[in-house]
């Protein structure tokens, strides 16, 4: 479904995803009457969670909810298009500065002088029966996003990584008990003396399965014994949602996120990156949230604004 007619005209900046990111940019980029078209699918990396939490004005509302009341701020613009996609989307971005082609499942190919990646990653959770069926809700990756949700109950950390000491110690102020469940793996020697210091217990058995039981969780351990939390936070394993960036030769990161600068500009002139996908200066990793997702947006498309603007004073 297209909003608008599509054509064969060149669009200042193609933006691919619509997320915060996307959207936020969409809005930018319409304000600033730049022609924009904006190419989404019906997959987004919050699908899992009913409500978003930590978002200015919308705490606790649900994430569609956002996205269509930004769609319909980025749709009241003329110059702003979208190209709702069913299918795979856009398969393959080629090109260079000024001209860029996007080839696009089941509809014609979009040129643009610009291209703004939103396009997100993709989560990988750990291999133990019960914990998709909980993601998003009772499992959760972010103490910022759920943590509070948490408050007062005992709350499980699973891993053994050198992270789960500073996860503790954040969750101190508002869970009742911490327990990390390394899963059978072994804590290193820092790792051990940090949780120690933050009294959170420690539960070396594996975990077998992960099922909701009234308000909250239980965690079966392979000796049979059962514990029961009022969340579980878990460490995802992820990756980049489209393959965009490779097809392009944008420098990446060692996590395997775009490398962009304070504005979202990619190594690649003409190409730009916001939301999950990408990490700025300074940052050990993405910054994973819908608020920090629509800030970056909201700059990659000032900086295609500005840039554009310079090169015809240059």
């Amino acid at each position: 479904m297209i909003n608008s007619p599509l054509d064969e005209h060149l669009y200042d900046v193609a933006v691919i995803g619509a997320g915060s990111a996307g959207l936020q940019a969409a809005q930018t980029l319409g304000r600033m009457h730049r022609s924009t078209v904006v190419i989404s699918t019906d997959r987004y990396r919050n699908d899992p969670t009913g409500h978003m939490h930590n978002f200015l004005g919308h705490d606790g509302a649900p994430p569609a909810e956002l996205r269509l009341a930004a769609r319909k701020d980025a749709e009241a613009y003329d110059d702003v298009r979208f190209l709702d996609c069913v299918g795979a989307g856009v398969t393959r971005v080629t090109g260079e500065l000024g001209a860029f082609v996007l080839e696009v499942d089941a509809e014609p190919a979009v040129r643009a002088r610009r291209v703004l990646l939103a396009t997100g990653v993709r989560d990988t959770l750990p291999d133990i029966p019960g914990i998709a069926e909980s993601f998003g809700d009772l499992v959760a990756h972010c103490p910022f996003c759920h943590g509070h949700e948490y408050a007062g109950t005992r709350v499980g950390i699973l891993g053994a990584a050198p992270h789960v000491a500073a996860m503790a110690s954040m969750l101190q102020p508002i869970a009742a008990d911490r327990v990390v469940l390394t899963h059978g793996a072994d804590l290193d020697e820092a790792t051990a003396a940090g949780l120690a210091r933050t009294g959170a217990t420690i539960v070396r058995e594996p975990v077998v399965a992960v099922r909701e039981e009234g308000d909250g969780l239980v965690v079966a351990l392979a000796s049979g014994e059962e514990l029961a939390l009022g969340g579980l936070l878990v460490k995802t394993e992820w990756q980049q949602a489209a393959p965009f960036a490779q097809q392009l030769g944008l420098e990446m990161s060692e996590m395997g996120a775009v490398v962009v600068d304070a504005f979202g500009r990619t190594s690649v002139p003409g190409v730009y990156a916001a939301g999950d996908l990408a990490q700025g200066p300074g940052l050990p990793m993405p910054m994973a949230s819908v608020l920090t997702a629509a800030s970056a947006g909201l700059m990659a498309a000032a900086a295609c604004v500005q840039d554009a603007a310079l090169a015809r004073i240059a």
